[in-house]
């Protein structure tokens, strides 16, 4: 897998609403807010299987409503497809559940 070039990653942000670069880690990153514990738990199972299928795994965590997630490819060093592709899906699960509005 081939890193994105500055060109590609700035691309691929612009189709990616609120998902930042991590400079420092070659990454992308953003923070989801759910109604409560249950849907953000709910939210990581499905981010988990497709995450699992593509063979391709997010940096993540979750305190209560809230999941920080991370993407990068390991094995590239730094931001691919493979984390376009999966940011895409993980959006598309969030938009399925009654995702609040993210606090700065």
């Amino acid at each position: 897998m081939t890193k994105l070039t500055a060109e590609q990653r700035e691309a691929a942000l612009t189709g990616l609403a609120g998902w930042s670069l991590v400079e420092e880690r070659d990454a992308i990153a953003r923070s989801f807010r759910f109604r409560d514990f249950n849907e953000a738990f709910a939210f990581m199972t499905r981010v988990a299987m497709a995450a699992e299928q593509a063979d391709h795994h997010p940096e993540w965590s979750n305190v209560w409503n809230r999941v920080d997630v991370l993407l990068t490819t390991h094995d590239a060093n730094g931001l691919t497809q493979k984390d376009v592709a999966l940011a895409k899906r993980i959006d598309g699960f969030a938009g399925q559940l009654a995702l609040r509005p993210e606090a700065d």
